[in-house]
């Protein structure tokens, strides 16, 4: 009796190589891989998705005249304010109060004159030159100079110029000066037309 389960056992031990035909349908299933070569290009060829990047490729040509724009935005507006030139530096005051009560920091006002310094301005003077364009350098506050001293005054946001002087010539040199100084806004008090010749365009 216990020699005929035996046999069985050995019988059942040579089952095992029939387990290796059942790996060999299994890869087949495997070449899915194939068709989606066909819908979307294996890294291997990114040569044809590459030609669409050449059609913008002109619009960097066009927005090449878009600097030009941002060049024309840098140059300041200009108002200007009739005054005679005995009542220019009362006006370029006014305009300077105007500014500080709508929130213009004093820092960012620069205000010139082509006749008659401001009283500030003497005053600082007569403490001597180096202490007078510290206060410009330090730009804490609103600074008045004479406009023959555009030159050396460094560029801010606001520049007033008080045409208060009877010399046109002044007047022809400073207010182009002028405006290369002002980086957001200029503003002129004087006669419009001697202004308008002055800058060369109407205002």
């Amino acid at each position: 009796m216990p020699l005929i389960p035996e046999e069985p056992q050995i019988h059942e031990s040579a089952q095992g190589p029939r387990a290796t035909p059942a790996a060999g349908p299994a890869p087949t299933p495997r070449p899915v891989p194939g068709p989606r070569s066909a819908a979307s290009p294996r890294p291997g060829h990114p040569g044809p998705p590459r030609p669409k990047p050449p059609v913008p490729r002109p619009q960097p040509d066009a927005a090449q005249p878009t600097p030009s724009r941002s060049e024309n935005r840098s140059v300041p507006q200009i108002q200007l304010i009739p005054a005679p030139a005995d009542g220019a530096l009362d006006a370029a005051e006014e305009a300077v109060d105007l500014l500080l009560e709508t929130g213009r920091a004093p820092g960012d006002i620069l205000v010139l004159t082509t006749g008659e310094q401001h009283p500030w301005a003497a005053h600082e003077l007569s403490f001597g030159d180096a202490a007078y364009w510290a206060q410009h350098d330090a730009r804490d506050d609103v600074f008045f100079a004479d406009a023959t001293a555009v030159g050396r005054a460094s560029a801010r946001p606001v520049v007033v110029v008080a045409v208060n002087g009877d010399d046109e010539g002044a007047a022809a040199q400073a207010l182009p000066l002028a405006r290369e100084r002002a980086t957001a806004l200029l503003i002129v008090c004087g006669d419009p037309q001697r202004i308008n010749a002055a800058l060369g365009a109407g205002v």
